[in-house]
């Protein structure tokens, strides 16, 4: 049996108690029991979650987890696409744990390590003809601001990488635009182009360590991306062509991997000196490629601890019958040849932008289906065991993550009247370890006692007010799991 947890709103404690419930499937495959497929556009409506304790929205994101799963400890961290990219955490209920407050598009929101302690990092700035600007930002388990990464030498980072490295560094792409001859791809010969560089700064001191202009090893004519007769890319400054698209950069010791979508290749690169050591993929690999190894459109190479190199096969383009996949690969650098280890499927996802696979510690795999609003936790065996569906009109990136955070900010607190009963809802975002509120009244704001009490009932809990016509003010308090006050709101007026 497959269980499908729909997100739902707070649930209001009292007489005529409402609590969200849980959905029921048959069970089947994978591809019987999945949600659809097809690709959601950026237009499509998305439904938004919203509360009454605090402003801040979500899209909804459904879960599901197979009979008896038990997926890997941590909060799935996404960023769910509306009007932007929220980045979020969520709990395996799809309940949201943490929202951004900046109110921007926000992607690859992660759990990271900066001088040997977890924090939270993410992109945020604006996304414009799928790249971006802005910067990577580097929060500690209070949400605090660490630091903020910018780009250097004239470059601003974009959406497509903000990664840390274990020398407090920080490797970021960006897509500057400049002239060039575009006639080997169909264009004008004084034309325009993304030309794509990889930075690796100090995040410290904000000192450029490398700072890597692709088109500097890779010809235009490798590009699988050409310019039709009708087609005016590349004609201006705001009609840029993207012959390259670096889309992931991984620290791997004295070298790079960075993916490239429109060549279709993953490149190795000398991290001091920035020479091309080899490419794997594409029409131009330097590695013989085993059956079942070819990819297209990639994104996320990584290396991972054993060796080999995982990345997110997009596998075609928007329309087309192409399945996407997260492949492991086994390349052996000695005898130049790659062969396939494992290729994680669910039914027939077609992401044709956007995408990642993690491969967890414990062997299990989750894979964000990018631009497919999806992502599919399979476990050690390769069995596809817990995923959310309509996460917005898609996701960059997808990650688990273990965190345990307490925000400085405090717990947030409204009350209104529903069908004739004062109520009181609250909020505390990002908070990790709140187990249960209480709320405090009186008609006093100096003097307020414990009036009700309430276990945590997802992002926001709603209480009713007992006697709330003496109940002039309220506050609440967020609890742990042993009845430990962890934080109070602020007192609010009731009307």
């Amino acid at each position: 049996m497959t269980v499908s947890l729909a997100a739902v709103g707070g649930a209001i404690v009292g007489a005529g108690a409402t609590w969200g419930g849980m959905q029921l499937a048959s069970g089947g495959t994978a591809e019987e029991t999945k949600e659809p497929t097809e690709p959601a556009d950026d237009e499509d409506e998305v439904e938004i979650r919203r509360f009454v304790s605090t402003a801040l929205t979500i899209p909804v994101v459904k879960a599901w987890a197979a009979d008896g799963a038990k997926p890997s400890p941590g909060y799935v961290f996404l960023s769910p696409r509306d009007s932007i990219f929220t980045a979020g955490i969520l709990d395996n209920d799809g309940e949201p744990v943490w929202i951004s407050p900046n109110g921007i598009d926000s992607t690859d929101v992660r759990v990271q390590s900066y001088k040997g302690k977890p924090v939270l990092t993410y992109w945020a700035g604006r996304v414009d003809s799928g790249n971006g600007h802005g910067s990577g930002m580097i929060l500690d388990t209070s949400y605090r601001e660490v630091a903020a990464v910018h780009g250097g030498r004239g470059a601003i980072p974009d959406l497509h990488e903000f990664h840390l490295t274990d020398r407090d560094t920080a490797l970021v792409t960006t897509y500057p635009v400049m002239r060039a001859d575009l006639s080997s791809v169909g264009g004008p010969t004084n034309g325009y182009l993304y030309a794509c560089r990889v930075q690796e700064i100090d995040i410290a001191s904000g000192e450029i360590l490398l700072d890597w202009n692709i088109l500097d090893d890779i010809a235009l004519d490798e590009s699988l991306k050409r310019i039709g007769d009708d087609d005016s890319a590349g004609s201006s400054p705001e009609n840029v062509f993207d012959p390259i698209h670096v889309n992931s950069v991984e620290d791997d010791g004295d070298r790079l991997l960075v993916s490239c979508r429109h060549t279709c290749a993953i490149y190795a690169i000398d991290r001091s000196s920035g020479e091309l050591l080899w490419r794997l993929g594409g029409e131009k690999s330097d590695f013989a490629m085993g059956e079942g190894t070819n990819f297209s459109w990639q994104h996320d190479a990584r290396r991972q601890p054993d060796g080999t190199i995982s990345l997110f096969d997009n596998a075609g383009v928007k329309g087309d019958d192409a399945v996407s996949a997260g492949l492991v690969l086994r390349v052996d650098e000695s005898a130049m040849t790659a062969e396939l280890d494992t290729a994680y499927r669910y039914g027939d996802y077609e992401g044709y932008a956007m995408g990642n696979t993690q491969v967890l510690d414990d062997g299990h795999v989750m894979v964000g289906w990018g631009s497919a609003p999806a992502a599919t936790e399979f476990d050690a065996d390769g069995e596809p065991i817990f995923g959310f569906t309509e996460i917005g009109s898609g996701s960059y990136r997808v990650y688990r993550c273990e965190w345990a955070a307490s925000p400085t900010t405090e717990p947030d607190v409204a009350a209104i009247d529903v069908d004739g009963t004062k109520t009181a809802f609250m909020s505390w975002n990002g908070a990790t370890d709140v187990a249960s509120w209480a709320l405090l009244t009186g008609s006093d704001e100096a003097s307020l006692t414990e009036a009700a009490t309430a276990e945590r009932a997802g992002f926001e809990t709603s209480v009713e007010i007992p006697d709330a016509a003496g109940a002039t003010f309220l506050q609440v308090e967020a609890r742990g799991a042993d009845g430990t006050a962890l934080a109070r709101s602020r007192v609010i007026g009731v009307a």
